[in-house]
């Protein structure tokens, strides 16, 4: 019999497979002993004498991508070969986005076999041929070990090593880059050529440009300098044009400032002058929206701005005091601001339009491993990778849950193994990856830098029974992390006894090992509230003791290696339900099914934080039964209040506090070698007062980079108006249904028609009140005598009773659309594509053809038209009725402000994500973009967007 992760079988033997390892050694490897050690592996997810491929059930799935836009087919493959515990969305999107060969080839790759075996070989060869491993066993076991993990989804390396290692394109592996930039005009033109070779690949790039003279410096010549904003506009045109990767959207890239810098308060202020010339241009009836055809006159777009701030500034601005801005050629003082009020003018300008964000140089080189080699002065895009100019960093992450055990403790000991594992391959991946620049690949080469991360720690902290904003959470989120990082440089440090530390240790080594006494410290003071945090917490102590002594042996491997990455689309991959560091975005999401089609659920979490909390079975299924009518917990019949918290999330009735956010950072940034990929979301009635607030916290609290939006900020975030702000409402009209029955007229209006859904032929008949709707229905399915049609006889009459005794259709199709049951599949109805059975083809149709837009609206239901429409509509502004050509911008006005759903917790208009459902609940817009891909709204990932339909970022990850 095959296991599939998650099974108790399974989860029974990789205990039993780590409790075996853990009594042959302590690690997933260990030295062999003598002069030349090598490393020899020991099993812990696999066993002996079986593949992994052949411990799981495989499935043959059709991959059918359309566009949520326009219904457009925009990918497929059909026959690819998944294991049977891949979802619906994973499958899609490695199918789309990893599968290397052209689509219909021979060539092509079919099957995840084949995609873990390209990756992983590539490694293993690499590793013999550096001579990592002590015996080909060794390297035969580390293969089965990676493959293993890759297969159940525990772990993910960045996309770059799925689009890149084991094809003929050159082998790059990393995600994130770090530029440099002088002070002449070839180092500037060189920094165009650069940035543009990097978007060209799909990745993304840093820099810092306070080594440019400000526009208050003379030149050699006599002449003035332009400064490094209007280089910066040459950049961004660059950006805008070449495009990330060759797609649609938008590259990726960050733009740095010292706070010191003359220049500084034109560059703060650079995007918020854009954003109120954006709001004019918009008014005079430009399409400045998202995408829209006129936003590319404004500058500066295709940048995150961040302002590199000094401790000496931010205790200027703490004692109200001055502050220097320095001449970038001679280093004098030219000029001395009012502190505060500069770090006002930041925090306006981040309040006007999210940018820029802070990066805090203090602490930042502070914890720098390699001061010696030179000063971090930038970051890639994303803000998570910190480290010298003209570098790279390749990134991996864990999932989360995969290490929950079934009594809801966090398998730490088995979380031990399986890093060891990973950032093993990563380091081996440095030694044949491939660079876009020489001096990226040098500096790479001779520093090494990796970046492990982790993603579901939301869902994590939610089905352990812990608010992402409490003491409990923050501890076991913290003590997770010490030990991600302090197994990672221990490991770096066995390593570097086989193949010797990184090439700029020697000069750093004082420095580095300042650093890893730093993160040690930093985990003794970890205060574990729990049994649980208080066992990861001890094993992360003894990684960094072990990890020290190690180190003072061989030295490092490694100068970095950990990040907390936005894992975009390989958390997708991995099924997770939140990303990096991120909290769960709302309690009830998609979930596409085979064969088409969606259906909305309640997150899995919440019943496992349910039983966690000590809820019988009953309660929680009364509980999640309210979730996912309400898609919130107030309230819920037996909740008690205090686990309220809980359930909290990004968006939603109870969303967390943005200090709550900023508290969550805090917690982990210490046990991190680079930073954390996040934005901190605030309410739209934030004040200039509480981003500084947050600003300044950050600083205080020890964090390397902090950025913040504000809901509604920028003219990009369609306007919208809240239900609960609606100026005028139409009184609301009570509906008394009574038990009286209105029947038709012996003669009546009527429809038939003929359908097909999945193969299987059908006919319906629809008999109408001449004046008021529906009133009957009848189908033929099936042949004359057979249970199936006598059945559909019985069903039909029923409903027609229902019907004519006052039961709204409404309701009908509430409870009958998403029914799943064959037949099931296409359809030959235009309006209704995929039907996931013959019920919920029939009600969708008769929603169609018997109700108004608003009621359809609030179940979901639109015509192929509507749904154009609705995508294609820019701004609403005029009312209109819906014809076969329909005028959403008119229908979107009428129902912002006056519609209510139809039913109870029922969406107001179709969802095709989760960002979009939370809309509808919300009652107004999320500030994200339309994927370019499949047109559906893309969700916050980190500081990035990632698209759940597609899988596409508008990161660098």
């Amino acid at each position: 019999m095959t296991e599939t992760v998650g099974s108790a079988p399974a989860r029974s033997k990789r205990a039993k497979s780590a409790a075996n390892a853990a009594n042959t050694a302590s690690s997933s490897g260990e030295l062999a002993d003598g002069a030349g050690a090598r490393l020899r592996v020991r099993r812990v997810h696999t066993t002996e004498g079986v593949h992994p491929y052949d411990e799981v059930t495989w499935q043959h799935r059709d991959v059918v991508m359309t566009n949520w836009r326009d219904g457009s087919i925009n990918f497929e493959q059909r026959g690819v070969e998944y294991p049977d515990f891949w979802s619906v969305n994973a499958v899609n999107i490695v199918t789309s986005k990893y599968f290397r060969g052209a689509v219909g080839s021979e060539h092509r790759e079919h099957s995840l076999r084949q995609l873990i075996d390209r990756v992983v070989k590539t490694y293993v060869a690499a590793g013999v041929e550096n001579a990592y491993f002590d015996t080909d066993e060794d390297a035969v076991v580390f293969e089965h070990e990676l493959t293993w993990m890759l297969l159940h989804q525990v772990f993910s390396f960045n996309s770059p090593v799925w689009f890149n290692v084991g094809t003929s394109s050159p082998q790059q592996v990393s995600a994130c880059f770090i530029l440099a930039v002088d002070d002449t005009m070839e180092s500037i033109l060189n920094w165009y050529r650069e940035e543009g070779l990097i978007f060209k690949g799909g990745s993304g790039a840093g820099l810092n440009l306070s080594r440019i003279r400000s526009s208050r410096e003379l030149l050699s010549s006599g002449g003035t300098a332009s400064g490094p904003v209007s280089f910066m506009r040459g950049a961004d045109a660059s950006a805008g044009t070449i495009k990330s990767g060759g797609a649609t959207r938008r590259a990726a890239k960050m733009v740095v400032l010292d706070v010191d810098h003359p220049d500084i308060a034109e560059f703060v202020e650079t995007k918020a002058k854009e954003e109120a010339k954006v709001r004019v241009l918009r008014d005079a009836g430009f399409d400045m929206d998202l995408g829209g055809s006129d936003i590319v006159s404004v500058q500066y777009q295709n940048a995150n701005n961040s302002v590199r701030v000094s401790d000496e500034f931010m205790r200027a601005v703490e004692s109200k005091g001055d502050f220097g801005l320095r001449a970038r050629i001679t280093g004098e003082v030219i000029d001395e601001v009012d502190a505060e009020d500069l770090f006002g003018k930041i925090a306006q300008a981040a309040w006007e339009c999210a940018d820029p964000g802070i990066q805090y140089d203090g602490t930042i080189n502070d914890w720098h491993t390699c001061p010696e080699s030179g000063r971090i002065s930038a970051s890639n895009p994303c803000s998570e990778y910190m480290h010298l100019d003209n570098s790279s960093c390749n990134l991996a992450s864990l999932n989360l849950m995969k290490f929950l055990k079934a009594d809801g403790t966090f398998d730490g000991e088995l979380f031990e193994k399986s890093v060891e594992l990973v950032i093993t391959a990563m380091d081996i991946s440095i030694c044949f990856a491939d660079f876009p620049t020489e001096a990226i690949g040098d500096t790479t080469r001779r520093f090494r830098q990796l970046g492990i991360g982790y993603a579901n720690l939301g869902a994590l902290l939610m089905a352990t029974g812990h608010a992402y904003d409490s003491e409990g959470g923050r501890s076991l989120a913290a003590a997770i992390t010490s030990l991600m990082t302090g197994v990672a440089y221990r490991r770096s440090a066995e390593l570097a006894g086989i193949v010797g530390p990184y090439e700029g240790y020697a000069r750093n080594a004082e420095a580095h090992q300042r650093v890893m006494r730093k993160h040690s410290a930093a985990n003794d003071e970890i205060r574990t509230l729990h049994a649980n945090d208080a066992a990861v917490r001890t094993l992360a102590s003894r990684a960094w003791q072990q990890g020290l002594e190690v180190g003072a042996r061989n030295g490092w491997r490694n100068a970095q290696a950990s990040v907390l990455a936005p894992t975009g689309t390989i958390g997708l991959m991995m099924d997770c339900d939140t990303t990096g560091i991120e909290p769960d975005l709302a309690l009830v999401k998609f979930k596409k099914l085979v064969g088409g089609g969606s259906m909305q659920i309640v997150n899995q979490t919440v019943p496992r934080a349910l039983s966690s909390l000590g809820y019988q079975q009953e309660q929680v299924e009364a509980i999640v039964e309210y979730v996912a009518e309400h898609g919130h917990v107030i309230d819920a019949p037996g909740l008690r209040v205090e686990h309220y918290e809980v359930f909290d999330c990004a968006m939603g009735e109870r969303s967390i506090s943005p200090l709550g956010h900023v508290r969550m950072m805090a917690a982990v940034q210490a046990f991190i070698s680079g930073a954390i990929s996040k934005t901190v979301n605030m309410p739209e009635d934030a004040s200039v007062e509480d981003v500084k607030e947050i600003y300044f916290q950050g600083w205080k609290l020890g964090l390397k980079a902090l950025a913040i939006y504000r809901d509604n900020c920028k003219v990009g975030q369609p306007l919208s108006v809240s239900k609960s702000s609606t100026a005028e409402k139409s009184p609301e009209t009570v509906v008394e249904y009574r038990p009286v029955r209105k029947r038709l007229p012996k003669k009546r209006p009527s429809q038939t028609y003929s359908f097909t859904v999945g193969g299987a032929e059908g006919y319906l008949h629809a008999g109408s009140y001449p004046d008021d709707g529906l009133g009957e229905m009848f189908v033929k399915l099936g042949k004359q005598g057979s249970t199936l049609a006598g059945v559909m006889d019985a069903f039909s009459m029923s409903i027609s009773v229902g019907l004519q005794y006052g039961i709204p259709l409404e309701f009908y199709v509430s409870k009958f659309q998403n029914l799943r049951f064959e037949p099931a599949g296409m359809t030959d109805d235009p309006d209704i594509r995929i039907a996931t059975s013959v019920l919920d083809y029939l009600f969708r149709r008769m929603a169609l053809d018997y109700l108004p837009y608003d009621k359809r609206a609030g179940l979901g239901v639109f015509t192929a038209a509507e749904r154009t429409a609705q995508v294609e509509a820019d701004y609403p502004d005029t009312s209109a009725p819906v014809s076969e050509k329909v005028d959403f911008e008119g229908l979107q006005t009428s129902v912002d402000a006056d519609r209510k759903p139809a039913v109870e917790g029922q969406p107001d208009r179709a969802a095709g994500s989760s960002t979009e459902l939370m809309e509808l609940r919300l009652g107004k817009a999320a500030d994200a973009p339309l994927c370019f891909t499949c047109g559906t709204k893309m969700r916050p990932s980190g500081s990035c967007y990632l698209c759940e339909g597609c899988g596409s970022t508008s990161g660098c990850s």
